[in-house]
């Protein structure tokens, strides 16, 4: 027995003896009269009054830790026992009323309105007690028996591998105190085995990920140094900060890579190549590389939070046929330098427009019909070959209020910018003049406001 529950028993006795020797107080100032009960204590009343109630109180106490220590059979067993007394003694008394003739019972059938002539209240009081005893008894069953529904839930997300929580938290007498403890050591163990699987199953899952990309068997019917062409949506992703420090700054990029890089993973992406201030990206499907930059950019938002040193990041999409080749000395991918050079210059765009993601037509062309999201017109770059590759912005990456109000000005943005590329900059002006008055914070807005401009000045 633990000490706490000593020290309640013996105040419980030392409460409970003056309470039963002065309980005769109470019953004496208890007065009954033909139209029910008059209620008069003396000193001795009040005081039994008060150590009945501490009793009670006590007595609950002790008993609920008694019920704590019991199986879940006998809980509701020992848990019902009072409660069924009390009903029966109850019925017993509404049921032998009327038959009673001292002042006791006819001060309870004035209060409960009861005649020995008509059975009918009889019969309702007798309703009512049962009703209440059945909620009461419901009420009892449900509390001790709500353990059992947290371990059928447990058991049935530890079957499914789903549990998550550090400690498994049960509740309940001490029975289910040991199913908890038996359950966190399972609990702890899956996790542990678990872990140990990933770190064990990583270099060959992105072994896989990466035959499976080009449909090959294995990664050895990968010819090394053989260019292999291959549709594909590259990303490259570049931390940009203000205060540069060197050797701490690659630390704190590694820091940011760190979560991005699982984020990368989990839209079906791989990295295959670190920049130092960035990574490069391949994707499958293009809708996979859009989605994982909103995901991206949200959580270096969140990152900036808990850090000195704030970064922006700059992210470049274009979709193509990739040519790729695999290292000799390493199973390590490496991309074409024309499609580089591509990304290369959206990423000078993307600092000098203040953007944040920036991607092809090719890849706008290769999203699903189905596929939703705000974006814009950007302008054109010159590609490899002397053609031109149109480029656009994604706007959901910005802050809801921010997205609301370039949205709302796209049309006189995009009509700015194709005006801007046909050499008509007076008209180009004006667009930019108007956007920027509705949104004075649109940065890429300004620069091409400032450049159309010049242009106008310099004709």
């Amino acid at each position: 027995m633990k000490m706490s529950t000593k020290i309640l028993l013996v105040l419980f006795i030392l409460v409970t003896i003056p309470a039963l020797v002065l309980g005769g107080s109470i019953f004496a100032g208890i007065k009954a009269t033909e139209n029910g009960f008059v209620f008069d204590f003396d000193t001795k009343g009040i005081i039994a009054i008060v150590l009945s109630i501490i009793s009670t109180i006590l007595g609950t106490i002790l008993y609920v830790k008694f019920l704590m220590s019991l199986s879940l059979e006998r809980v509701l067993f020992f848990s019902s026992i009072p409660m069924i007394m009390i009903y029966g003694a109850i019925m017993f008394l509404i049921a032998d009323l009327s038959n009673l003739n001292n002042n006791l019972a006819i001060s309870v059938r004035s209060v409960l309105n009861l005649s020995p002539d008509n059975d009918y209240n009889t019969i309702l009081w007798a309703i009512l007690v049962t009703i209440l005893f059945v909620m009461l008894l419901s009420v009892n069953y449900f509390f001790i028996c709500k353990p059992m529904n947290k371990v059928e839930k447990i058991v049935s997300r530890l079957g499914d591998g789903k549990v998550k929580e550090n400690k498994l938290q049960i509740g309940g007498s001490k029975q289910f105190k040991n199913i908890e403890h038996s359950l966190n050591k399972i609990n702890n163990n899956y996790k542990e085995k678990d872990n140990t699987l990933k770190r064990a199953d990583l270099p060959r899952k992105e072994y896989r990920q990466l035959t499976r990309f080009f449909g090959k068997a294995s990664i050895e019917e990968l010819e090394r140094g053989l260019e292999v062409k291959k549709k594909s949506t590259l990303m490259v992703i570049k931390l940009e900060c203000s205060e540069r420090t060197l050797e701490g700054d690659y630390k704190l990029v590694d820091s940011y890579l760190n979560v991005i890089v699982p984020i990368i993973k989990r839209f079906g992406g791989f990295v295959i190549k670190y920049l130092g201030d960035g990574i490069v990206v391949v994707f499958q499907r293009s809708e996979d590389a859009l989605d994982s930059s909103l995901s991206i950019c949200r959580t270096v938002k969140v990152k900036n939070k808990s850090t000195s040193q704030k970064f922006k990041e700059k992210i470049a999409i274009c979709t193509s046929n990739v040519g790729f080749k695999l290292k000799t000395e390493s199973k390590e991918l490496e991309i074409a330098t024309k499609e580089y050079e591509v990304l290369s210059k959206i990423d000078k765009i993307i600092s000098f427009l203040h953007s944040k993601v920036i991607f092809t037509k090719s890849c706008l062309d290769d999203l699903p019909l189905r596929y939703k999201f705000a974006y814009r017109y950007l302008g054109s770059i010159n590609n490899y070959d002397g053609n031109d590759i149109l480029i656009f912005e994604k706007l959901d990456v910005y802050p809801r209020d921010v997205v609301s109000k370039l949205v709302k000005n796209k049309g006189l943005f995009e009509r700015g910018v194709i005006c801007y590329d046909d050499g008509q900059y007076q008209k180009a002006l004006d667009y930019f003049q108007e956007n920027i008055r509705s949104y004075p914070d649109d940065k890429a807005g300004y620069v091409y406001y400032n450049n159309a401009k010049d242009k106008v000045s310099s004709q």
